[in-house]
């Protein structure tokens, strides 16, 4: 017999600091089991939050046998912090993504994002899934990084690619949306949700289709044998064909660290203002700078608002920077929206992972063949989370999604 390979996943994290609009929401609860029922299964997902908890999803409804495992309560990691702003649009503008990685793999890559919103809606609406889902449209405002027009080129480089993205000139943005800027780019098939409201209710449904999920519990290592996966766990051992490591950013060694890296992001959440107090649409309005502010609006008419990146990765130091970056974007959305009545009801902060390219990784590790690991990477990680249980799916009856080699971890 070969040698076995072990990955030990990485200690337990301190993802978020502050206090989550999402912590407060309602129909998270969810069964869950402290032991396994048997020490075999079909597939594992690690991970609760909204990639695995799509994974699950997914791979249950297909026919498949489901053990979703977690450390936390499902949903209490990195999901939590999310603003959950569902683009197509990726961090990296389609023209520097050719740079990057070649024109026709920046088609597929912007294409394959495209779809997958529309894929993700698909999916809530077949299985009842209560995701407090809106369909908005996206507002892209020229920045430090790109002006009107590099916006107005870009625009035009994507409608050549049939993604639907309209350039407005700052006449035009003004008059429709009262935001001075030299330009923006208006693209439809965009959304908003709770992300912890939509991964609890998908391992719900998951559970219909006979999925189970033990939490609290910690993998400790995944081993890789021939033709099984077996997981060393504080609840016992497990043996699986095959394991899905959705760890958010608690990131699963043997990714490529080139591909990667783990930063802080903050984000408010102001009290909730009259519906006829918010901008036109209620559109994503996010900026071509870096890092750049972006905003959206909740069911109950509050504003969320999102930016102040940063390479500080000490929980301590970014739970202290809370107040004053709290202030900072308050400060922002004021500015851009020219008004002076918002106040703050909630202010977080969380682990964040970008990438040169703005995609995601989505791989087996190497070595450990039958163990596929995902990690989101910029604004688009709900997106990324739905290809990566579309990639999953198709990988769990032993078939290779047609796209899986743009999210390996290589700029080119």
């Amino acid at each position: 017999m070969p040698d076995a390979k072990t990955a030990v996943l990485s200690d337990r994290q301190d993802l978020h600091d502050g206090r989550s609009l999402w912590a407060d929401s309602s129909g998270t609860n969810l069964r869950t089991r402290g032991t396994f029922e048997r020490t075999t299964a079909e597939l594992a997902v690690v991970g609760g939050g909204i990639s695995g908890s799509l994974c699950a999803l997914e791979l249950a409804a297909a026919g498949h046998e489901v053990v979703v495992i977690d450390r936390r309560p499902p949903g209490a990691g990195s999901t939590i912090a999310s603003t959950a702003m569902i683009q197509f649009e990726l961090d990296t503008p389609f023209l520097k993504l050719c740079d990057k990685i070649g024109r026709p793999k920046a088609i597929r890559a912007w294409r394959r994002s495209f779809k997958a919103v529309g894929k993700l809606s698909g999916l809530i609406a077949a299985h009842n899934i209560d995701a407090r889902w809106c369909d908005r449209e996206a507002l892209y405002l020229a920045g430090t990084d790109m002006g009107a027009r590099g916006l107005k080129t870009e625009a035009g480089a994507r409608q050549s690619i049939k993604l639907p993205s309209e350039f407005l000139n700052k006449g035009d943005l003004f008059d429709r949306y009262g935001i001075d800027r030299t330009g923006a780019i208006l693209s439809s098939g965009a959304a908003e949700l709770d992300p912890a409201r939509t991964a609890a209710s998908c391992l719900r449904a998951a559970q219909r289709y006979g999925a189970t999920i033990v939490s609290p519990c910690n993998v400790l290592e995944v081993t890789s044998r021939t033709g099984a996966i077996e997981l060393t766990t504080t609840a016992g051992p497990l043996r699986v064909k095959k394991a899905v490591l959705a760890t958010g950013y608690e990131v699963v060694a043997g990714l490529p660290r080139s591909a990667f890296g783990v930063i802080s992001s903050w984000a408010i959440a102001t009290q909730p203002l009259p519906a006829d107090k918010l901008w036109p649409g209620r559109c994503l309005i996010w900026e071509a700078s870096d890092p750049y502010l972006y905003a959206r609006t909740s069911t109950d008419n509050r504003i969320l608002v999102g930016g102040e990146d940063s390479k500080l990765t000490n929980p301590q130091r970014r739970e202290d920077a809370i107040p004053r970056k709290a202030k900072a974007l308050l400060r922002k959305i004021e500015t851009l929206l020219g008004r002076s009545d918002l106040r703050i009801d909630y202010a977080w902060a969380g682990a964040f992972a970008d990438s040169p390219t703005g995609l995601p990784v989505i791989k087996e590790l190497p070595g450990l063949p039958g163990a596929m690991a995902i990690l989101g990477c910029g604004g688009n990680g709900i997106t990324f989370s739905a290809i990566a249980a579309q990639i999953v799916r198709q990988w769990a009856r032993g078939r290779q999604d047609p796209d899986l080699d743009l999210f390996q971890g290589k700029a080119g």
